[in-house]
């Protein structure tokens, strides 16, 4: 059953990238920004088994959400949720068909371990900021195990001191509940074996998005100020909603 559970999982993956591209592709032929990302990100998230839900609700307007990080099925539940932007590590953009699929979102690819190349990526960050798609940011720069979060990395929190235009962030809470264990994606775990055990789970996996309330990060005119702000507001919502019987906590 398990096989079959990934197989038929795999197959709604592909069926909803077909539904998705082409109409996608007309959209950016005649330059229209197209709403399909943000569809097929959605039905993947379905098509993989996950339930999205949404606690809250999403700041309507110029936004730069930024949210704990558990597993790659945050990127679909977000995505699909608010449309948003990622910004994600440069490797990601080679990755066969991922990379491709990643720009087609206007995802930002940044280099996190090449320096010199920040103040390029601010600028790049920037320029994303000044259209009207939200921007998402995961700052643990990688997946945590949803109990606990690895500290935030303020580096890319500096395009918002100041912002380039007037733009709120919203904290968010990813949340998998009594199922955060079993689909944290831990960095000694293979994808592959990650990606494998998530299409093969029984039953349906519930996400909730937990949006807390948005402020102008003028009120924090400082980057690591702000990084401590925004990590505060989610460990509290974190241990707000932690499952009871889980009491075990990862060091940060």
């Amino acid at each position: 059953m398990r096989r079959l559970r990934r197989l038929l999982r795999i197959g709604a993956l592909v069926g909803s990238l077909v539904l998705c591209l082409v109409p996608h592709l007309i959209w950016r032929a005649f330059g229209r920004r197209s709403p399909w990302p943000r569809r097929f990100l959605a039905m993947a998230a379905r098509a993989v088994g996950a339930r999205v839900r949404v606690d809250g609700h999403a700041f309507h307007g110029d936004n730069f959400i930024i949210a704990n990080h558990v597993s790659w099925v945050d990127i679909l539940a977000l995505g699909g949720a608010t449309g948003a932007a990622f910004v994600a590590h440069d490797g990601i953009a080679r990755w066969p068909l991922i990379g491709w699929l990643a720009a087609q979102n206007n995802t930002l690819f940044v280099a996190r371990n090449r320096r010199g190349a920040i103040a390029g990526q601010i600028d790049g960050l920037r320029a994303a900021l000044a259209g009207h798609q939200p921007v998402a940011l995961f700052p643990e720069g990688t997946t945590s195990d949803g109990r606990a979060l690895l500290p935030f990395k303020p580096s890319l929190l500096a395009v918002l001191i100041p912002p380039p235009r007037a733009v709120m962030i919203q904290p968010v809470h990813i949340d998998y509940g009594d199922a955060t264990d079993a689909v944290a994606w831990h960095s000694q775990e293979p994808a592959g074996a990650n990606v494998k055990k998530i299409l093969e789970r029984k039953g349906p996996l519930i996400v909730t998005l937990r949006f807390l309330e948005p402020f102008d990060p003028m009120e924090h005119p400082d980057r690591k100020q702000l990084a401590a702000v925004v990590s505060e507001r989610i460990a509290v919502s974190i241990g707000h909603h932690l499952p009871p019987f889980t009491c075990a906590t990862r060091p940060v």
